[in-house]
């Protein structure tokens, strides 16, 4: 049999609901109640009852609604949730590891700029979810792996971003040449960033790496010989197919199109931007999935848990910190190089501390350490926004409240860890591996 269900109590339901309207009467009287208008030449103050009505009556009756059926309601989408967190190996008839999804995800991302109804805009829409995707995983290996919050990520991406931009505008090196020197100097940074936190934690190296951030923003402000200032960097290469550039005509040598017997389209380069973040995001989830079965990955797991204990261990704090901070730097400074050819022009307005937070949001939605939780949360991070850009300027609230509905229905993470031996699904690791 069936527990019985909880009894509700009416009394304390339209008490809140009474208390919840009134905080909604003196908020929105004063704010939206009344207004400032001119009437024969003179300034005079309105008064605007019926809308405040309205909104302190919404107020009640979605707070009594609410509380009435959340329970319900928060039953069956937490359901829906476990059910997909568990995962499809436990469905019979599909590959063991999830093989069967991860093969169906990879064809239909594969197929997806060709298929009919899609467009420059969805093919452009979902390269910046890769975008996205790719400096989740990248964050994940500081703050899901190794357990240090990071609010200053951006500056990896900026760097990454401005060392093709200069390379490209000042030695016309091309982007498949700048990829991996992005890579190194964001790298570079990292260590720079880690050195001076090593002994920090928690609040503390949160306010360090932000600093971290602001500093390189205002360096590429004000920095204008180098960096070129507020304006930015305009005229930076764009990406090629391995020296085959995607133009109508070239004086010397073939193009895309003529390479291929097919005739131009500006799309071409667009798709092909969509496959190079694709391969590139593929190369951070296979590095990001892999590192953790090795001794420096599992070092990365094992300072997140406790340092006392790793230093118990004989693993060296330090050296596992600039590790992680330079390889999550590293992935940065790739996304940032693919952003800048993307654009064809980099500034520091792209790099604020926005981005930061929107990265961090994500790996915290997803969940540390979950790498198909990460996915989920770039998409609903980016998309959400881009649904709800018909309202204007509610656009941001509708992405404010959903985040929030999100938070409720799944406190932890979107998806359960596989185990629950560690916080977040990493399995103990023998002793001697971690010294390894």
């Amino acid at each position: 049999m069936s527990a019985p269900a909880a009894r509700i109590n009416f009394r304390q339901i339209l008490l809140d609901a009474l208390i919840a309207s009134g905080v909604a009467l003196v908020l929105a009287g004063p704010l939206i109640g009344l207004h400032a208008a001119e009437v024969g030449g003179a300034l005079s103050l309105q008064i605007r009852p019926t809308i405040v009505a309205f909104i302190v009556a919404a107020v009640f009756i979605g707070r009594v609604t609410w509380a009435v059926v959340h329970r319900q309601l928060l039953g069956q989408l937490q359901t829906v949730f476990s059910a997909l967190s568990t995962g499809v190996s436990a469905t019979p008839g599909f590959l063991p590891g999830n093989k069967t999804i991860v093969f169906a995800v990879l064809g239909a991302a594969a197929i997806f700029p060709f298929l009919p109804g899609v467009g420059r805009y969805h093919v452009d829409l979902a390269t910046t979810v890769l975008i996205y995707v790719m400096l989740g995983w990248g964050l994940n290996i500081v703050v899901g792996l190794a357990g240090l919050l990071d609010l200053g990520y951006v500056a990896f991406y900026a760097v990454g971003a401005y060392t093709f931009a200069i390379l490209s505008t000042t030695f016309g090196l091309g982007f498949w040449a700048c990829l991996p020197i992005a890579a190194i100097i964001a790298a570079a940074f990292g260590i720079l960033l880690g050195y001076p936190v090593l002994k920090l934690e928690g609040d503390y190296l949160a306010i360090v790496t932000l600093g971290f951030g602001e500093i390189i923003r205002l360096v590429l402000i004000n920095w204008q010989d180098f960096t070129g200032g507020p304006n930015g960097i305009d005229n930076i290469g764009r990406v090629s197919f391995f020296g085959i550039p995607f133009a109508a005509s070239q004086a010397n040598g073939r193009t895309f199109h003529e390479l291929l017997g097919i005739a131009y389209s500006p799309t071409h380069r667009i798709i092909f931007l969509y496959f190079v973040i694709l391969g590139l995001a593929l190369v951070t989830n296979a590095f990001t999935s892999r590192i953790k079965q090795i001794s420096i990955g599992r070092a990365w797991i094992a300072l997140r848990e406790d340092e006392i204990a790793c230093r118990s261990l004989g693993i060296n704090p330090a050296s596992v910190k600039l590790s992680a901070f330079a390889t999550g730097a590293a992935f940065a400074g790739l996304a940032g190089c693919f952003f800048a050819t993307r654009q064809g022009f980099v500034s520091p307005e792209s790099f604020t501390f926005a981005e930061s937070a929107i990265v961090l949001a994500i790996v915290v939605l997803g969940g540390r350490g979950n790498q198909l939780g990460i996915f989920l949360a770039a998409a609903l991070l980016v998309l959400l926004p881009e649904i709800g850009r018909e309202f204007e300027q509610y656009r941001m609230v509708l992405f404010g409240l959903a985040m929030m509905f999100i938070m409720v229905i799944r406190p932890g993470r979107l998806l359960k860890p596989k185990s629950a031996k560690m916080p977040d699904g990493e399995l103990a690791v023998p002793v001697a591996d971690l010294r390894a």
